[in-house]
């Protein structure tokens, strides 16, 4: 199944469309309607509770974002919807929660945070949740063994690879040197079978992102894109942004 021609059709709203400044904070119900209300496609993140539930959230602590502190993976889905978000009146919404507030009005496109560790129960549900759903979805992870496992497990869902050139930042201090090669050139690819990718606007172009584009045909969205100089390269270089902080 190739990639459908939604995914590129509107630019997305990284985390929905929020602003800390006006009380809409990322990946809440709020900022998902208002990315609704405007027409753009949607990005959020999901991570696993302590009881298997699939919960829109991109940390793996809650400390951030919300009035808990402590891991999210050690509170089940009912203690974390009970969570609130700082200086908002919004709680964490369950995979479900999204589905239904969406309901096939703008296109969803969502990644499966992964420590790497081999662990796809969040595959698992997140393929359960949305075995259901008829709008347009796709998932996607920095994992390619998540991406793989999507394919088995939800083979009508689009399914992609979020990835960057270096992975320098400090959240990757866990991988090797050689996993780092192999997902910032997309070397996984015969594997994966992604049939998207999105990719750091900081590392277009490459090498990797060009052969995936022209020479496999898959769609390139590239994250995050903040600032006019961002949409100039993001122009040249990519289908569709990812963005925040502006409005296209």
């Amino acid at each position: 199944m190739m990639a459908p021609g939604w995914l590129t059709a509107r630019p997305i709203a990284h985390r929905g469309l929020h602003d800390p400044a006006a009380g809409v904070v990322e990946n809440t119900r709020s900022s998902c309607a208002a990315a609704i209300a405007a027409g753009y496609a949607i990005e959020v993140d999901l991570e696993r509770s302590a009881d298997g539930e699939a919960m829109v959230f991109h940390d793996d602590t809650l400390d951030r974002l919300t009035e808990a502190t402590g891991p999210l993976a050690a509170l089940s889905a009912r203690e974390l919807q009970a969570v609130r978000f700082r200086a908002t009146g919004d709680a964490m919404l369950r995979f479900c929660d999204l589905l239904a507030l969406v309901a096939g009005r703008v296109p969803l496109i969502v990644e499966l945070k992964s420590r790497f560790d081999g662990d796809l129960r969040l595959a698992v549900r997140a393929a359960e949740v949305a075995a259901g759903y008829a709008g347009p979805l796709a998932m996607m992870s920095f994992d390619p063994d998540l991406v793989a496992a999507l394919r088995r497990l939800a083979p009508d869902v689009v399914r992609g690879i979020t990835a960057e050139r270096h992975y320098d930042d400090a959240e990757w201090t866990g991988l090797t040197r050689w996993q780092k090669q192999r997902l910032g050139n997309l070397l996984h690819l015969p594997s994966s079978r992604a049939q998207f990718v999105a990719f750091g606007i900081r590392d277009l172009p490459s090498a990797a992102t060009w052969l995936a584009r022209h020479g496999l045909g898959l769609p390139l969205l590239t994250w995050t894109v903040r600032t006019n100089a961002d949409r100039a390269r993001a122009r040249r270089w990519a289908d569709q942004i990812i963005f925040e902080g502006l409005r296209p």
